[in-house]
């Protein structure tokens, strides 16, 4: 046969088949374990279960407003109306002009008078100071003490003693803690403006240590008299 009609056969190289494909990608590293494949909803691919794990979201810890405690949202009972006759009277232990301290409990046994009153050394404040003052022998002898009440410092509390003469105790609250245990500490308006303030009361603890009487919005003419006259009834 001459070369010019030998036909040459075409050059085939190795035929690849699907198998030999598939064979090649179930190979894998050695050491290493292929993950399964998990089909996703709508089942026509196929994604790592790592990446499911990345993309599932992550649950934010509570906040510190859903982990609070509640609290109790009824509105506080008024200042003025938390002490009641009859109960028993709460403890103090404060300052009182020219030094020392005063407390409830140097009274044990005797009946106490308290006038809470706004500021020293204004008109209604002086008149009742010098009204309680005047009758201090009265109340003596129906076996009751008098103490007179205000947030001012001792040292404007003995201004005030001096300047009018005063011969009853007066108490310095400057933190109002006896004022708001007594109810004479609240709410106030004066000229269209409100604001918290001292509340003029007065109350009246028996021998018994329990509240006898209290005088809420007090007025100033004639109320020293009619502590007075209340004292002479209790026990």
């Amino acid at each position: 046969m001459s070369k010019k009609l030998r036909k040459k056969s075409p050059k085939t190289g190795p035929t690849r088949t699907v198998a030999a494909k598939s064979s090649k990608a179930s190979r894998t590293r050695p050491g290493k374990t292929r993950r399964p494949a998990v089909k996703t909803s709508a089942g026509n691919s196929s994604i790592q279960t790592s990446h499911m794990a990345a993309s599932k979201r992550l649950k934010s810890p509570p906040s510190a407003a859903a982990t609070r405690p509640r609290t109790n949202t009824t509105l506080p009972v008024e200042k003025n109306h938390v002490l009641a006759e009859g109960a028993k009277a709460p403890p103090f232990h404060l300052p009182r002009d020219g030094g020392g301290m005063i407390a409830l409990s140097d009274y044990v046994g005797k009946k106490l008078v308290l006038f809470f009153y706004p500021r020293a050394d204004t008109p209604g404040c002086t008149k009742e100071a010098i009204d309680f003052t005047r009758l201090k022998g009265a109340f003596a002898e129906s076996g009751t003490e008098v103490l007179g009440i205000s947030a001012d410092a001792p040292a404007a509390q003995e201004r005030f003693r001096d300047k009018h003469k005063l011969g009853v105790p007066l108490i310095s609250d400057e933190k109002h803690q006896m004022l708001e245990a007594y109810g004479a500490w609240g709410e106030k308006s004066m000229y269209g403006r409100t604001f918290l303030g001292i509340l003029r009361s007065t109350v009246l603890i028996g021998a018994d240590g329990r509240v006898a009487r209290i005088w809420r919005h007090v007025k100033v003419d004639g109320h020293a008299d009619q502590v007075l006259a209340a004292a002479r009834e209790s026990q």
